[in-house]
């Protein structure tokens, strides 16, 4: 809606050729040698950030996060493909939602609910891999005036009957030979860091 109207922001017209997916939503089953596949459910919302009064950004965010937590329910005859197949997930199928999700549970400009309905969810594991480099920063920015904007936005959920092992994000600490590889700002890679996750077969 436009903050100064109240009217929706988007035509008729746009609303009816306007995807929900910023990029892409991927639902890819891996044959790991099991009984059954494990579907890889990936994508990568939008950014929160960067946005206007009307919060498109934001609330795209949201919605693109909500389609996971809609599409591994039960009930979830409201969603359909481009060749009109409605459902989501098949009911016990085994996934795993991995991609930057950009938005952390607590912090950052994303819509609060956003990760957080996605990470409650009885049919989803959240291991909170961590690494010494994630610590570290966290200790700093709980002394910084200005804090660093250390957030979680990247994610490997399982679902939740999937056996899980070890699990972590690599992020070197500064003493670590291979910080060079993550640094610090300005980083040398990226300002994401690598989440893992070891996932038994279902």
């Amino acid at each position: 809606m436009r903050p100064e109207t109240g009217r929706p922001f988007y035509s008729g017209a746009a609303l009816k050729v306007l995807r929900l997916s910023s990029k892409s939503h991927w639902d890819v089953p891996v044959d790991v040698g099991g009984r059954r596949p494990v579907h890889v459910l990936a994508c990568h919302p939008t950014p929160p950030a960067f946005d206007g009064p009307e919060r498109r950004n934001v609330l795209r965010n949201h919605d693109e996060i909500r389609f996971w937590v809609d599409y591994v329910s039960p009930d979830a005859g409201h969603l359909y493909d481009d060749e009109g197949r409605r459902g989501g997930l098949a009911t016990g199928a085994a996934f795993v939602v991995a991609g930057d999700l950009n938005a952390d549970p607590a912090a950052g400009d994303g819509h609060p609910k956003a990760i957080t309905q996605l990470l409650e969810h009885p049919g989803v594991r959240d291991v909170e891999p961590t690494s010494r480099g994630g610590l570290g920063q966290a200790a700093v920015d709980a002394g910084a005036a200005v804090p660093s904007g250390n957030l979680r936005a990247d994610y490997v959920l399982p679902s939740a009957e999937l056996p899980v092992g070890r699990s972590g994000v690599f992020w070197p600490a500064p003493d670590d030979p291979l910080f060079r590889l993550t640094g610090d700002r300005p980083f040398p890679s990226s300002d994401h860091r690598l989440v893992w996750v070891d996932v038994g077969r279902p």
